[in-house]
């Protein structure tokens, strides 16, 4: 092999969790931010909280930030240039030193259902066993069939479709996030996607974050500039304002909140719920923005401004008794 030309440009360390869609979309993001640039991607794996626990329900082991906060101690490290993350695992809480760089445009931010035979969840025997590692699918699930059984599972994306769609399944149908299927091709798999108006997704779900440092964009041009051309601002806006929402409802990224907004003629609108974990219970609205009112300050304002008026209607009796279960 030869070596290195000395004049060669240094690679982009993009640090990453090692799962296959982790690995897959960090690399989706990393070629679009060196295209044109000459330069080589370097994935660097970080071994996060949640990769170290399989077993543990993420509620059990801290749910927010258990798969973002060795990924963004590598960043703060010098370790690697840029991290890439889900952008639904996010804590809302902003950071002095970490900037949330870009968020390019949203994959499908449904929830899928992956049953054995194709089913539909209307389709599903009454009894039928459903697998979720999310107490906001489960409560949504039980919502619409309080027939079912829903059982809580862990793992990646393949594990958790083998436990319906494998020769030894054990369960009907999981549900698992539409983005991350479609991201590792494996959209066969689908037997529905779930209307939001049966599964409202989690905020920011089906969206990617891309962190960097501040110091890092300052001494880095051509990073900022290739950041710039992956974001999305219609994403961005909507993110914005479920993040808001879920952040003034101090809710964490395993709460059983839902959240989705989306532009639509010049306005942005979003709806939300809270929902009690078995189902019986939910309070949910919805808002929109005045016409043109679709910078970053005014989605806040409109997440901000939904969480009150839930929280007035008892979403905050629903998280605390889901806290404390």
């Amino acid at each position: 092999m030869s070596a290195p030309s000395p004049h060669a440009l240094p690679p982009l360390r993009l640090g990453t969790r090692a799962s296959h869609l982790a690995l897959t979309q960090s690399g989706q993001v990393g070629r679009a931010l060196v295209a044109g640039t000459e330069r080589e991607i370097d994935l660097v794996h970080v071994r996060t909280q949640g990769d170290a626990d399989r077993t543990s329900l993420l509620s059990q082991i801290g749910g927010t930030g258990v798969f973002v906060t060795a990924v963004r101690q590598a960043l703060l490290d010098g370790e690697v240039d840029v991290v890439v993350h889900s952008c639904k695992d996010l804590p809302t809480a902003p950071l002095t030193d970490i900037r949330l760089a870009a968020i390019p445009a949203r994959e499908d931010p449904r929830d899928a259902l992956c049953a054995r035979d194709g089913m539909t969840l209307a389709q599903l025997p009454p009894g039928a066993k459903v697998g979720t590692g999310s107490p906001r699918r489960a409560a949504q699930l039980l919502r619409a069939r309080p027939d079912l059984d829903v059982v809580a599972i862990r793992g990646n994306v393949e594990t958790r479709l083998a436990r319906a769609l494998g020769a030894e399944a054990d369960l009907d149908a999981v549900v698992l996030a539409a983005s991350g299927l479609l991201r590792v091709d494996r959209g066969e798999v689908i037997s529905e996607l779930l209307p939001i108006e049966v599964m409202l997704p989690a905020p920011a779900q089906g969206a990617l974050a891309v962190e960097a440092t501040t110091a890092q964009l300052e001494a880095t041009p051509w990073l900022a500039a290739a950041l710039e051309t992956v974001e999305d601002p219609a994403t961005r806006v909507a993110i914005t304002a479920e993040r808001a929402l879920l952040r003034a409802l101090e809710a964490g990224c395993s709460a059983p909140v839902a959240a989705f907004a989306e532009l639509a003629e010049g306005r942005l609108h979003l709806r939300a719920l809270a929902i009690r974990p078995d189902g019986t219970h939910v309070v949910e609205g919805s808002a929109a923005s005045a016409a043109a009112a679709t910078d970053g300050e005014a989605a806040a304002g409109l997440g901000r401004d939904l969480a009150a008026d839930l929280l007035d209607r008892g979403a905050g009796d629903i998280l605390a008794e889901a806290k404390g279960s």
